[in-house]
């Protein structure tokens, strides 16, 4: 019998080894006769591959020597996982076992360790409004993200809606592509509802990329709401990540709760940055518990870096970067800048950002005269935060609510101390030496402004960066979000009518109008498949790009 389908194949093989695989050339052959042995069988020599049903197992003698042969191999050095992989998967397809099949039917108990490497690489689709050149939290989370998953050996791709003049197919650092698809933003930077528009254009991506998993970002993301309810009516594994904390008394947030609880009635898996986001989530949707993750943000310690030089403590300046609006707590500074100013003549304050809350802090700076101590810099490229905050002594954060706070993150690493109210996961960012919380009121924010020039001089900012350093990774979040992922794709298939019975429980009237979305859906998405074949949509090849390192 022949494994590789010509006899020369073999020794081609031990030829390209290194001498000193080459000088354990006797075992080896030993170990390729045994290989041959294994995957030898009494039909003709090359036998079509036959694809076997969904939940089929490969023989357990077969997969159970070849793992265990791989193990022994691999101990003393002999082959890589790609090596083994060549025979083993090769040997599996002449015992008429396809290769998709190898890959997708068979169980996890009996895989081949040499095919651990193919069977774990996933085709991953992030999908949000909030991307890039937008500036933001979860626009910083899905790129560092997606580079840390590629650097893992993943394939990422990013759809978005277009910004601009940037529409297309765009291509960034490590070859992240991201698809800008030709919807224009309807407030807040999100898309019009359309329930069915995205679905010809979602698909055909779905399919260009071969994606396994899609993975949408954000409670308040259209395209993201969209994408996973075309994405689950296809029959696609989905994971879903929350950013954000919401009330349950205002209209807004009851509206948006419910359109939460229809998303999440039928995702896989969820992720939360925070614990107490993964409480507000839970209570606002209804998900079960344990199909929620925690993983944190996280901040890239190579970028934010501490100033070369210490500052001086003459004058002592309060650094505030964030979008100027009512939730990031814009109307709170107008009371405590004042104060603040009035205690301390030696304190200046530097203001980043813009916002509808802007006009009420030129005002603030014009009734206070306050021209000279209140530098208002406006919006601020992420490219630039750093030279920002490192002209600082204090980072200053009064948002009214928060998940997770990034900036706070990327101004510890820069060695800068943090006042920040005490909202939402705030209190789990930092530790307690390196933050100062306080209530969401004015004069509990100036006693905290006050402790923190106190201390001031205690903190030393290299220090700090060096424990950020240790405590937050963008490569943890990679590694944790990947376990996510296969607990996504272990998630049994189910047909339409099992999907429907979790959406009738979202209620009396609107667990009735869930299904009829859904069947529509269906309906559609059948539509489309007899509109354009599979076989039409041409799949796109995969570009290798050298790899950038972030921490």
């Amino acid at each position: 019998m022949q494994v590789w389908g010509e006899p020369f194949e073999v020794k081609k093989f031990l030829r390209s080894l290194s001498p000193f695989q080459r000088n354990e050339k006797p075992f080896l052959s030993i170990s390729i006769s045994i290989s041959i042995s294994l995957f030898s069988v009494s039909s003709p020599a090359k036998p079509s591959p036959v694809p076997l049903p969904v939940g089929a197992q490969v023989p357990a003698t077969l997969s159970l020597i070849a793992a265990a042969r791989i193990v022994i191999a691999r101990r003393i050095g002999l082959f890589t996982n790609t090596d083994f992989s060549k025979i083993i998967i090769k040997g599996f397809h002449t015992c008429g076992i396809s290769r998709d099949c190898l890959r997708c039917n068979m169980g996890r108990n009996s895989m081949p360790v040499a095919a651990m490497d193919e069977r774990e690489r996933r085709n991953i689709l992030m999908v949000s409004d909030f991307f890039y050149p937008n500036f933001g939290g979860v626009e910083n989370h899905i790129f560092y993200l997606s580079q840390c998953l590629l650097k893992l050996g993943h394939k990422v791709v990013v759809m978005t809606h277009a910004y601009g003049k940037r529409s297309g197919v765009r291509y960034m650092t490590n070859g992240l592509k991201v698809y800008y698809v030709p919807w224009r933003p309807f407030l807040m930077q999100n898309t019009l509802p359309t329930f069915y528009g995205t679905l010809p254009i979602l698909r055909t991506i779905l399919i260009r990329e071969r994606i396994s998993l899609v993975h949408g970002h954000q409670a308040f993301s259209t395209l993201c709401h969209e994408a996973l309810m075309h994405a689950r009516t296809m029959g696609y594994k989905v994971v879903f990540t929350d950013h954000s904390l919401y009330g349950f008394a205002d209209i807004g947030s009851i509206h948006m709760n419910k359109v939460l609880q229809f998303t999440l009635a039928d995702v896989n898996q969820a992720i939360c940055v925070s614990h107490t986001s993964k409480e507000n989530t839970v209570l606002r949707s209804g998900i079960p518990p344990e199909k929620v993750f925690v993983v944190p943000n996280a901040v890239d310690t190579a970028m934010f870096k501490p100033a070369p030089k210490r500052l001086g403590y003459d004058e002592i300046i309060i650094v505030v970067i964030s979008r100027l609006v009512y939730r990031k707590g814009a109307d709170l500074l107008v009371e405590v800048i004042p104060e603040v100013c009035r205690l301390f003549p030696n304190v200046r304050f530097i203001v980043g950002g813009d916002g509808p809350k802007r006009v009420r802090l030129e005002e603030m700076r014009e009734k206070h005269s306050l021209q000279d101590r209140v530098e208002m810099l406006g919006a601020v490229p992420h490219a630039q935060v750093r030279s920002v905050l490192i002209s600082g002594h204090i980072f200053l954060n009064s948002s009214l609510t928060e998940a997770f706070c990034i900036a706070i993150l990327e101004a510890a690493s820069c060695g800068l101390l943090t006042v920040s109210t005490r909202v939402g996961g705030v209190p789990e960012v930092l530790p307690d030496d390196m933050i100062v919380l306080a209530e969401p009121v004015p004069g509990d924010m100036v006693r905290a402004i006050t402790k923190a020039i106190h201390i001031l001089p205690k903190i030393d900012p290299h220090v700090m960066h060096l424990r950020m350093k240790n405590l937050y990774s963008w490569h943890d979040v990679a590694r944790r979000t990947e376990i996510v992922y296969d607990c996504a794709l272990r998630c049994p298939s189910e047909n339409l009518l099992q999907r429907l019975s979790r959406y009738l429980k979202c209620g009396a009237w609107a667990g009735k109008l869930f299904c009829l979305v859904m069947i529509v859906d269906f309906l559609f998405w059948q539509l489309l498949r007899l509109w354009k074949p599979l076989q039409d949509i041409e799949e796109v090849p995969d570009l290798v790009f050298p790899q950038h390192e972030y921490e």
